[in-house]
């Protein structure tokens, strides 16, 4: 009778490799360390303020009311979804133009272009949960810094703008 030993092929190597990744697949998943993060208090309340400008809309004033009344936009930091962010507040931004007069001194005043080509000119105040990292802020698994491009997207519109503020904490 033959002799029953037992040994690893290969092909066991390669299963147990295969089950080895996916567990650490598991537990450093992005997911699970924000559980994690969120748990030990690692994430806190972070304000982040964009600005979208110039956008050529139809009705700005229809595009501010459906970001209000959603209630919250979802987010693209370069090029990869992150969610969606309640919207805090949308703030309407006046286009304004500078003239210098012959003596010397500047002057601005509303755009009166604007009534008749109308754009996107808005301020989004958006509330999420962050931390403070070495490089920023980390927002959606993203450094973020005042400047960076950032896509809202709603039920009606896609627009891009930049962040100009970030609050970390209440």
């Amino acid at each position: 009778m033959a002799e029953n030993s037992r040994r690893f092929s290969l092909v066991d190597a390669g299963a147990a490799a295969a089950v080895l990744l996916a567990a650490a697949g598991v537990i450093w998943s992005p997911k699970l360390s924000g559980a994690v993060a969120r748990a030990t208090g690692g994430l806190v309340p972070v304000t982040v303020m964009v600005d979208v400008r110039g956008v050529p809309v139809a009705d700005p004033a229809s595009v501010i009311s459906a970001a209000r009344e959603a209630g919250k936009v979802a987010i693209v930091i370069r090029n990869q979804p992150h969610g969606s962010v309640p919207v805090e507040q949308v703030i309407p931004l006046q286009r304004r133009l500078a003239a210098v007069l012959p003596d010397g001194k500047v002057v601005s005043a509303p755009d009166p272009n604007q009534a008749q080509f109308p754009s996107l000119d808005a301020r989004f105040v958006l509330r999420g949960e962050g931390r403070k990292g070495a490089d920023g802020v980390v927002f959606g698994n993203q450094n973020l810094k005042i400047g960076a491009p950032i896509e809202l997207e709603g039920t009606e519109f896609r627009v891009s703008g930049s962040v100009t503020g970030l609050k970390v904490g209440s």
